[in-house]
């Protein structure tokens, strides 16, 4: 084991000394993999760092989350569309029922929004308010952090309060250089309270409403100011599974036997409530980058292609150059093997280092700076660019090392 580490040690020090001795030529030949591995592993990089950033836009939704509503986040081709139409909006009364038979619910909330409002306090007002009223569990569906205040209690929701928790923006617009905690303002000419102050959060990539501003409020106060039940203004019925639920499958099941017992639904009836999974619209967008993935593996390959054969053309003359020196090693001892290590050590390094060349330009794009998308570069992507480098090294190498392997080493030392 001893005699093979250091044969192969010395295999590395030769490859070495042949790159120090022909610079030029090493640079020109790893700059085809430099950019080969930078175009694939940018591609991966830009899509993961896109998927991660929507899916963290979209973790609103919470996690385990079924959302019960009259409308289905992705439509069947061949489902007409007055069916969604005739359909009953989820009701407070449903949402009672659901809340108190469900086994394997555990929490459930109920909530409705309108976008486009206006808050007004004093001589100040913002508009483009997402004003959302909610029942008490809405912070268990829905990560709610407060930077200031608190969250509703029980009896606050239950009564038609005018309390409310809004959200950073508003919070600076409306109450600029004081704390808004106890201060008024007013929707529609009705004066709210302020409970609390939700965490600044920022925009994201998919354009959903940012909490920054959002003004949330008790979801019969809504119902008192706006008209839900002739169905311009859709609620909905937000219920988090168990832990122990796989998939949430029995959560799914419960749900709707129980709302078709409601509705009164004869088992040839189809539903008339959607219940939508969070996980589908995910998926879709997985298989989306996945086809990105793949095609920008397949445009970096070109260039990845030209590398190796650039690695394979100056490997063999490399052998030529030293086929004299090739000669005199097999005449002092040197085995095939070492010959062979030597050579695709140095293939393998020529490539290798214009790998990490590639990764290091991958890496100063997440210092490019952005508001709403953030570059990351993955361990994984790294691995991946540091295995393509290995591979196209002894792919490239193969050849040249064989041949420099097999050579007859009398005819090699007269080749001089």
């Amino acid at each position: 084991m001893k005699q093979v580490l250091r044969l192969w040690f010395e295999s590395i020090g030769f490859a070495l000394g042949a790159l120090k001795a022909n610079l030029l030529r090493t640079l020109l030949s790893l700059l085809g993999v430099t950019v080969g591995i930078f175009a694939i592993i940018a591609v991966f990089t830009l899509v993961d760092s896109l998927e991660i950033n929507i899916k963290q836009s979209m973790s609103f939704f919470g996690d385990k989350v079924l959302y019960v509503q009259k409308w289905p986040w992705i439509f069947e081709k061949s489902y007409p569309w007055y069916k969604y139409v005739n359909r009953p909006v989820a009701s407070l009364n449903d949402f009672r029922f659901l809340e108190k038979n469900l086994l394997n619910a555990e929490s459930i909330a109920l909530y409705a929004a309108k976008g486009d409002r206006t808050l007004k306090q004093g001589s100040n007002s913002f508009k483009g308010v997402n004003l959302t009223g909610i029942t008490f569990n809405y912070n268990q569906i829905n990560d709610i952090r407060l930077a200031e205040g608190r969250y509703f209690t029980n009896r606050e929701t239950e009564n038609n309060g005018n309390l409310a928790i809004i959200g950073d923006e508003i919070a600076k617009t409306l109450f600029p250089n004081e704390s808004p905690i106890g201060k008024k303002f007013s929707i529609k000419g009705r004066k709210f309270s302020v409970l609390g102050v939700i965490n600044h959060q920022g925009s994201n990539l998919v354009g959903l409403p940012s909490n920054d501003i959002t003004c949330l409020i008790p979801y019969n106060t809504f119902a008192e100011m706006y008209r839900i039940k002739n169905g311009w203004i859709e609620p909905v019925i937000a219920v988090k599974g168990r832990s122990t639920d796989n998939k949430l499958q029995w959560l799914e099941g419960e749900i709707r036997g129980m709302l078709r017992s409601r509705r009164g639904l004869k088992s040839f009836e189809e539903d008339n409530f959607a219940i939508n999974r969070p996980e589908l619209i995910a998926k879709a967008i997985t298989n989306i980058f996945d086809a990105v993935s793949i095609a920008g593996a397949i445009i970096g390959s070109f260039s990845i292609l030209v590398g190796g054969f650039g690695i394979a053309n100056i490997m063999f003359v490399s052998v030529k150059e030293r086929t004299n020196q090739i000669g005199i090693q097999k005449s002092l001892g040197a085995r095939n093997s070492f010959i062979l290590n030597q050579f695709l050590s140095e293939a393998v390094f020529l490539s290798l280092i214009g790998g990490i060349a590639g990764l290091l330009l991958v890496s100063l794009l997440t210092f490019i700076p952005a508001s709403v998308f953030e570059i990351v570069i993955t361990p994984q992507n790294i691995a991946t660019g540091l295995g393509l480098s290995v591979a196209i090294g002894l792919i490239s190498g193969i050849a040249p090392a064989l041949s420099a392997a097999r050579m007859n080493p009398v005819e090699a030392i007269r080749s001089k």
